[in-house]
């Protein structure tokens, strides 16, 4: 969903210009889009795009349909690549369902679902897709501090969508797989390098040297447009966005008693804080990535045969 909003993100600035508002070019725009997200590579990739396509236009008219018609294309493609990831990743879950013969147990964390993206998801499609074809599932899902993103998202969205699903604390999946209740670990990514490497939400790292403690199956779902194929090395190279620390001493929620929205301190004020966004999984521990494409090893060739 990131790029799909950077994408729209660049034709609002068009039609602002277009109707004379600040006169703003395609480039300024494309650079305050750009500092919002570090992180993410598809945020960059559907920006890049929006620009190499707006080159040399210089009606405003014009600048602004386009931008609008690449923004609508790249929204399709993204429905289409989530649709698609579905299909390869229920792979997994059937094979674990033929075998098992009973519910599958699996583990996602943060919010990878169609929240995140426009339709059904990365992480989320496989369930989806499996709970179409009948196979019984169920989702651990982390509440992800600090924003609580599994908790507050993919929660409702699985219950909107009638999967059983349970809320944990972060920590709790290292136990879980452990007493063998998670017969596999699904997880989202923000950027993917082309070697393997996964920079995703802050607590994925843990969860995948959990799973690789207790051999449990850890799996990437990601459309194309998230590998950064520029880079190697996610530890070295990628940038690690670091937020708000308010976001760690602070939690928001629905008083119990009253209904109410509030903001509640949880940290000792004076007690400092560090709210780093995403950290990055080597490849060694991901067992594959779920792609549009179909699903390959984490690394650099099993990448390369897929796509190019």
């Amino acid at each position: 969903l990131i790029g799909v909003a950077a994408a729209y993100g660049m034709y609002l600035a068009c039609r602002e210009a277009q109707q004379g508002g600040e006169a703003n070019t395609p480039a300024d725009a494309a650079a305050l889009l750009l500092a919002t997200r570090p992180t993410a590579v598809n945020l960059a990739w559907a920006v890049e795009r929006q620009l190499n396509g707006l080159q040399g236009l210089d009606d405003p008219l014009q600048r602004t349909a386009v931008a609008l018609a690449m923004a609508r294309e790249i929204e399709a493609e993204d429905i289409e690549r989530c649709r698609r990831i579905g299909e390869w990743g229920v792979s997994l879950i059937e094979d674990i369902h033929r075998k098992k013969k009973d519910t599958v147990n699996v583990l996602t964390h943060c919010n990878a679902g169609w929240l995140a993206c426009v339709r059904y998801g990365t992480a989320t499609a496989p369930l989806y897709e499996a709970q179409r074809r009948g196979i019984p599932v169920h989702v651990w899902v982390d509440e992800t501090r600090p924003r609580n993103q599994g908790a507050r998202l993919t929660a409702w969205e699985l219950a909107q969508a009638g999967l059983p699903h349970t809320v944990i604390v972060d920590n709790t999946g290292g136990h879980l797989m452990q007493h063998g209740r998670v017969d596999l670990v699904v997880v989202g990514s923000d950027r993917t390098t082309r070697a393997g490497d996964v920079a995703n939400k802050i607590g994925t790292y843990l969860k995948a040297l959990a799973a690789r403690d207790n051999g449990v199956p850890f799996y990437v779902a990601l459309p194309s447009s998230t590998i950064d194929w520029n880079i190697r090395d996610g530890i070295a190279e990628i940038p690690i966005e670091e937020r708000d620390t308010e976001e760690v001493s602070f939690v928001r929620g629905t008083l119990k008693d009253s209904q109410e929205v509030a903001l509640v301190r949880i940290t000792p004020e004076g007690s400092p804080a560090a709210n780093y966004a995403f950290d990055v999984t080597p490849a060694r521990l991901v067992t594959g990535l779920i792609t549009e494409q179909g699903i390959c090893p984490a690394t650099e060739q099993g990448i390369a045969q897929l796509f190019r």
